[in-house]
């Protein structure tokens, strides 16, 4: 029977001795290895974190001691060790177990967060609520990355906890040089410094054997003296990063060696106040493949075969991001002004060959959007033209920045945003649904959801030519969809499909514009007359496209976005200024944070299938029907070349 099969809680890790403890964390290594090969996750993260994991949950109460990720893909041992090992063939499906901290599946879960940064402000914040309401044998454990560590928010709050010494936190840096690609900046490079000084570990390593073969006392006086580690810091690779804001360090720790973990997190917790525990690790530890994987260290796999590590799936077929990524090199050779920016994340955003091809033309500013904003300001400011790739998602936490640096001052930056929509597995902060309800309100904002790749194309060619306000452009996550070709334009405006008869427009933004037709073939074989039309760029709404939802008796819009201040809404907003007095239909996602599924679970949930859909739309249809319907439309009917299954 294996060790791991007897873990349905701390307590049980606990019992173990330090030799299974050892045997455990085997176990635990090839348990990722093996389930999350099949479901796909964050793999790397995990695999560097088991001991440290173990470490923090021998020495602290869970959950009476809360323990916070910073970033929440790296709590999958956390979860391991409170007895869910059981639920991993269901990791990130529907109704199963979730890949970030989750308060319904767990008393062990306290802070849901999954985007870098976050964690030490909430911690903060429960440390002082347990110091006022008496609580003062409760101790907050928070692990922070490396890489979170160059996000600002991060900053913010050790500048907090510094005053207050007697908070009892302990604060756990994860330093494994990396957060998706290697960790950028000046703290890297400080703690770098730790990582390779040839001096620090040799010294290390002489102390640790000479003392460790004394007899008898070996072993105990090695752990008493561990605190050595300071002061030898001190003399062979001086710093100044954290003892300068008055906070207490232990470090740097190998973040695999468990008994040395044990012993220093032991140190911090009777110390009664902000701790921090330096811990270098290796991501992706214990699979080679993911060792030397260097792009990201297996960050977040698919599904994998778990000996080779090669991809398993039946086709290969290009993406959105690979779509971009071709397309920015293109567009970087015909405009010199042209540079790339991005948040810690070259390769999963794709702008990997621009930066091969254009090297000094590339920024990435580490885990930290709202920097990454302003700076774009201020070079658009100066003359060029930046691109900001980043998550749908992420572009959340630099609203301010988008708002008043670049939107107020009316430059032209450029925002693609790459897994926009409902993306599914990861859960509701990954959805990027927000982007249009927040994005819409930017004055003078120019938005663009493009249907397929030549106008994606399109899009980024048009949006590197204005310099008088910025342009934002979304797109899914996965492949590309079949060209979606268009049958007429109009002032700007594609019509995918038209009939004679005008009783229903829709219009279908982005990666909706395929469901469009899709739902306009349903409701023509209801009797309807339907013509499907794609804004090209949805904000501003095109007066024209208002002109022409004038001449039907029902319009219907669909969009992969919050309904609640979506693009819809816009459009309904400029009919009525407009006079325009149509019946109106909006489908897109509601305001609520959707459930971990799979996007073609949750579009079904959510009724936003073409069946659903027009079932919906024919039954609104057929009551507006009587109205009359004057000439918008060219009368020469056609349909656009599209494949029902695309």
């Amino acid at each position: 029977m294996a060790l791991l099969d007897g873990i349905n809680g701390p307590a049980d890790l606990k019992a173990l001795t330090p030799r299974d403890r050892r045997v455990l964390a085997k176990e635990i290594r090839r348990f990722l290895i093996t389930n999350v090969a099949r479901t796909g996750g964050h793999l790397g993260p995990n695999l560097g974190v088991v001991e440290l994991t173990m470490a923090i949950h021998l020495v602290f109460d869970s959950p009476h001691d809360p323990i916070v990720f910073d970033t929440g893909h790296q709590s999958y041992v956390h979860k391991i060790l409170t007895g869910r090992a059981g639920q991993f063939t269901t990791l990130r499906q529907k109704d199963g177990l979730t890949g970030y901290p989750n308060r319904t599946e767990s008393e062990h879960d306290w802070v849901e967060n999954s985007h870098a940064s976050t964690g030490l402000s909430w911690s903060e914040g429960m440390a002082r609520g347990f110091r006022l309401t008496g609580q003062s044998d409760r101790t907050v454990v928070t692990v922070v990355g490396d890489g979170a560590l160059t996000g600002g928010m991060t900053w913010e709050a050790l500048n907090n906890i510094a005053v207050e010494p007697d908070l009892r936190m302990v604060i756990v840096v994860n330093d494994n040089g990396r957060s998706y690609a290697p960790t950028v900046g000046g703290l890297s490079e400080q703690l770098s410094g730790f990582r390779t000084d040839p001096r620090y570990e040799k010294t290390l390593d002489l102390i640790k054997a000479s003392v460790s073969r004394a007899p008898l006392f070996g072993r105990q006086a090695y752990e008493l003296l561990h605190g050595l580690k300071i002061g030898l810091k001190d003399v062979l690779a001086p710093q100044g990063l954290f003892s300068d804001l008055g906070l207490k360090y232990i470090g740097p720790i190998d973040g695999h060696d468990l008994n040395a973990l044990v012993t220093a997190l032991n140190q911090a917790k009777g110390f009664g106040g902000p701790v921090i525990v330096h811990a270098i690790t290796v991501k992706g530890k214990g699979f080679p493949l993911a060792e030397n994987h260097e792009e990201d260290r297996f960050h977040a796999i698919g599904q994998i075969n778990a000996i080779t590590g090669e991809p398993i799936q039946a086709e290969v077929k290009a993406t959105w991001t690979d779509a971009f990524a071709q397309d920015m090199v293109d567009i970087g050779a015909d405009h010199p002004r042209v540079v790339g920016v991005t948040a810690a994340m070259l390769h999963p955003v794709g702008l990997t060959r621009f930066a091969a091809a254009y090297p000094e033309r590339v920024f990435d500013v580490g885990i930290a959007e709202q920097h990454a904003v302003a700076s774009c300001a201020g070079m658009a400011r100066a003359g060029l033209h930046p691109v900001f790739a980043v998550y749908s998602t992420f572009l959340n936490r630099a609203f301010d920045q988008l708002l008043l640096d670049v939107g107020m001052h009316r430059l032209g930056v450029t925002f693609v945003l790459d897994r926009a929509g409902i993306t599914g597995p990861d859960g509701p902060s990954h959805d990027g649904v927000w982007d249009a309800c927040l994005a819409g309100i930017v004055p003078g904002l120019r938005y663009a959801a493009p249907r397929d790749a030549q106008r994606l194309s399109d899009a980024l060619v048009e949006a590197v030519e204005i310099d008088d306000a910025p342009t934002l452009i979304r797109y899914s996550k996965g492949k590309l969809p079949s060209p979606i070709a268009a049958v007429a334009c109009q002032d700007g405006i594609d019509l995918l499909r038209r009939d004679n008869s005008r009783d229903v427009l829709v219009i279908g933004y982005g990666a909706m514009a395929g469901m469009a037709l899709r739902t306009a073939e349903r409701l023509a074989r209801q009797g309807l007359g339907v013509t499907v039309a794609d804004p090209v760029w949805a904000l501003p709404v095109n007066p024209t496209l208002v002109k022409l939802a004038s001449g039907f008796g029902l319009v219907v819009t669909i969009e992969d976005g919050l309904v609640v201040e979506g693009l819809g809404s816009h459009l309904q907003q400029a009919m009525s200024a407009a006079g325009v007095d149509v019946p109106m239909r909006q489908f897109g996602v509601p305001q609520e944070y959707l459930p971990v599924a799979s996007r073609s679970q949750l579009l079904d949930e959510l009724g936003l299938t073409d069946q659903q859909i027009a079932r919906s739309v024919t039954e609104m249809a057929i009551a507006v029907r009587p109205r009359d319907t004057s000439a918008a439309v060219p009368s020469d009917a056609g349909t656009a070349s599209y494949r029902p299954g695309d």
